[in-house]
């Protein structure tokens, strides 16, 4: 699809404990790979990947900032949430601290970023309590409900999907979800896609980009 410019690019953060596969959900939206085993991110890390919206005859440029899940880094990730205009807050199903810990990375989202950030919270690695996988070797069980999860999404004014970066399922979905929301807050003058840093409209100079071209590289303290 050369020859298609994108309308808006829109910063995304992706925040979470260390561990919970954000990395791998970068890695899986702009290479269409997984990650068995990433290096653990120091500072942040950076990926852009095109995506498009039919319904909103859109084409929007995502430039994400996977950020580091360690409390030694949070002075630095906490630089790139301002000016976010989506954020990805993971957790791991399997792991009942980190969806805990996921009330601590809200509060922080929510002091340092944008106010009127779209955040979906995603619930990964559910391939590894998905009984019925063919060719999986490793099964742990649930710790964390679908239903608790949405429900403590709905509480705080999330989107909510779980997803698995290892086979792909709803990783596309989550980051279509959060920035079809954030298309309606531009649409509603919520975003002012002049003044917001997190929303801008896009003018490439070369004029033509590919659809699915994606990226992924080291930020700056990798």
């Amino acid at each position: 699809m050369a020859g298609i410019t994108w309308h808006y690019v829109l910063k995304f953060i992706i925040t979470g404990d260390a561990a919970v596969g954000k990395s791998s959900l970068l890695v899986r939206l702009t290479d269409q790979r997984f990650l068995a085993n990433p290096d653990p991110t120091l500072g942040v890390e950076f990926g852009s990947k095109l995506i498009e919206i039919p319904e909103e005859g859109k084409i929007v440029k995502l430039q994400c900032w996977d950020t580091a899940g360690t409390e030694s880094f949070r002075s630095i990730t906490r630089s790139y949430y301002r000016g976010a205009a989506g954020c990805l807050l993971v957790y791991d199903v399997t792991s009942r601290a980190s969806f805990t810990n996921a009330r601590s990375w809200l509060a922080d989202v929510r002091e340092h970023a944008d106010p009127h950030l779209t955040c979906i919270l995603v619930g990964n690695k559910v391939d590894l309590c998905d009984e019925s996988a063919e060719g999986a070797l490793v099964h742990k069980r649930r710790e964390v409900a679908t239903e608790e999860a949405e429900q403590w999404a709905k509480e705080e004014g999330l989107l909510f999907v779980e997803a698995s970066a290892k086979s792909g399922r709803n990783v596309d979905l989550a980051f279509e979800e959060a920035s079809r929301n954030i298309l309606d807050k531009i649409r509603r003058g919520v975003f002012d896609d002049d003044r917001s840093p997190g929303v801008k409209l896009s003018k490439p100079s070369n004029g033509s980009v590919a659809l699915d071209q994606g990226t992924s590289r080291p930020g700056c303290c990798s």
